[in-house]
């Protein structure tokens, strides 16, 4: 018997994700556990596994759009159904005419003024009311702007979110204030600046703008949450670390992946977080969460963007351990084959820059988590042992804190422990 096959909530609390791809044809079958669509959040991107064995009899939504969690995005059925009227089957599992959304919900938005005026028709009404998705309304709000104003092109002229996008971006621009003609100035060099900057304000000269994705836009969002909302303190320590190349190279003789130094760092981390547990904490409204388990986020730059997947159990994991499963999360950052639940979780993230021979940066805390270490790379500098100025490889460590739930005296301690770990790599093997 024919069902839709409706978008799932593939994040919590989402509203709405982007159907990227399908990944089978109509007309086509397939089996249980098959991976039948490519579904973007805004966190990840993610394969949609079929639930059944069935046949793609239409599809209700094409790749690139935007659907509303529990929307259908495709009919699915048996193959006697390939030949039926489909056009009734949908009318009658109340799906609408093809690729279209679903019968509209119907909302109560209140009148906001519209502090420019506007060039967009105004949106179908019914009864005094308006057919508009959530999210829509959402913008619209924040925008300032009133739904009267904004044209629907959804079914029965529904207000969607690409509809309100356009409307905000066509009232921006009539809010723009016009270029002031250029002054009058005196022939010669003084005058050069003047052009210079009226030329790189000015449109139609050459620039590429490429459009934000969803997981751009996701990673904007939330890091300007975490510096507007975290109150982030930085301590620096340096590590040296030949011991830690020496017992590398020893267990990369023997281990069956190839562990790099960024890999024992995780395992530091955990022992770090062994020794001083209160560091393993996240801040909530309702209290302090600390946590048994050392889950640790690793920072990614995938093909497809900045991701951070989470490592789980760090502190029972052996250094060949931590390195198969880094690898694992890379892989499937880059095929975009990331679960939402990868993503979650952990109360500190490392990130290192050092395979790019950054000496030292500060990162940006990953909410909720509590911490993040920016690791720099490795660098031969004369350092003081025994007495004596010897060369030796050191690395830079920068730790950013979130105040409210680790003081200073307590990141302090961790840190010691930390760079203990490092320098006396053989505590990583125990």
């Amino acid at each position: 018997m024919a069902t839709l096959l409706r978008m799932p909530e593939v994040a919590a609390g989402a509203t709405e994700a982007v159907l990227s791809d399908w990944l089978v044809d109509e007309n086509a079958s397939f089996t249980t556990g098959q991976p039948i669509a490519v579904i973007e959040t805004d966190k990840a991107v993610v394969e949609i596994e079929a639930e059944t064995d069935a046949v793609l009899l239409r599809r209700l939504a094409e790749g690139g759009a935007s659907v509303e969690v529990g929307s259908p995005m495709a009919l699915i059925g048996d193959e006697s159904e390939k030949n039926s009227d489909l056009d009734r089957i949908l009318a009658e599992l109340g799906a609408g005419s093809p690729r279209e959304a679903p019968p509209p919900v119907r909302h109560e938005v209140p009148a906001v003024p519209l502090p420019v005026a506007s060039a967009v028709p105004p949106a179908a009404q019914k009864d005094g009311r308006l057919f508009i998705t959530p999210i829509a309304r959402k913008i619209l709000a924040d925008a300032g702007l009133r739904a009267e104003d904004v044209q629907g092109t959804g079914p029965n002229g529904r207000i969607l979110r690409r509809d309100v996008e356009r409307a905000v971006a066509t009232s921006r621009e009539q809010a723009a204030p016009s270029p002031a003609p250029e002054p009058a100035v005196a022939t010669g060099e003084s005058a050069q600046p003047a052009r210079a900057s009226q030329a790189a304000a000015a449109p139609g000269l050459d620039f590429e703008e490429i459009p934000h994705s969803r997981l751009r836009r996701a990673i904007a969002g939330r890091l300007t949450a975490s510096k507007q909302t975290i109150p982030h303190f930085y301590l620096r320590r340096t590590a040296r670390i030949d011991a830690l190349l020496a017992l590398r190279s020893q267990l990369n003789d023997v281990s069956p992946c190839r562990i790099s130094v960024n890999d024992l760092v995780l395992r530091a981390v955990a022992i770090a977080h062994v020794e001083v547990p209160d560091a393993n904490v996240i801040w909530t409204e309702q209290g302090m969460r600390r946590f048994e388990s050392v889950d640790i986020g690793v920072a990614i730059a995938s093909e497809r963007g900045l991701v951070t997947p989470v490592l789980r159990g760090v502190q029972n994991a052996a250094p060949s351990a931590v390195a198969r499963q880094v690898g694992t999360y890379v892989r499937q950052a880059n095929d975009g084959k990331l679960r939402q639940s990868d993503l979650e979780g952990g109360s500190i993230s490392v990130t290192n820059l050092g395979m790019f021979g950054v000496d030292e940066f500060a990162a940006i805390i990953n909410p909720p988590q509590s911490a993040i270490l920016a690791v720099g790379a490795g660098k031969a500098v004369p350092v003081v042992a025994g007495g004596a100025v010897e060369v030796g490889t050191v690395m830079s460590l920068v730790l950013s804190v979130d105040h409210r739930a680790i003081d200073g005296a307590l990141a302090a301690k961790w840190m010691a422990a930390l760079v203990t770990s490092i320098e006396e790599p053989l505590r990583l093997l125990a």
